[in-house]
Formats: C-alpha cells, structure tokens, sequence
C-alpha cells in the first residue's frame, strides 16, 4: 500500500452488513473470529482467537485491546455544511 492510499481516509471505506456485528460476546471468548493475512502471498484465512499461538513467534508484540463498547452515539452537526 502506498502513503498515498494510508493517508487516504477512502481507503478504509467498506461495507459492513449490520447482521455482521457481534451484539454480544460469545460465551467461550476464545471462539471469536481471527483474520490471518500470509504477508509473503497475501492469502486470508479464517481462524478462531484459539489459533494465535501458532502465529506467535519469540520476540513478537502482541497488543491487547481491552477498551469497551457502550451503546451511545453522539449526533452532530458540520458548521461550515450543515451535513
């Protein structure tokens, strides 16, 4: 990818049908989904959190995400716009 398209905030646009966002988390945590990109072909593959040992290696920095989601949302208004 480019700095170019990095920078780009229409490079980060993309569908996400709703019925596609967990409402809940799943009862065994370790079920969750888990994205793995081959960066040497650029394969996807579709694992579950479970797996992630298998692509640590020594030395690896794992950051770890533990904020939460609150069911709120702020509504605004452009000055310059309106929109």
């Amino acid at each position: 990818m480019t700095t170019e398209e990095l920078v780009n905030k229409k490079t980060y646009y993309y569908d996400l049908p709703e019925e596609l966002i967990a409402q809940d988390p799943l009862l065994k945590r370790d079920e969750s989904r888990l994205l793995v990109l081959n960066k040497e072909n650029g394969e996807m593959e579709h694992r579950t959190f479970k797996n992630i040992l298998e692509y640590l290696q020594p030395n690896d920095c794992l950051v770890i995400n533990n904020t939460r989601v609150i069911p709120a949302r702020l509504l605004g208004k452009k000055i310059d716009t309106g929109a």
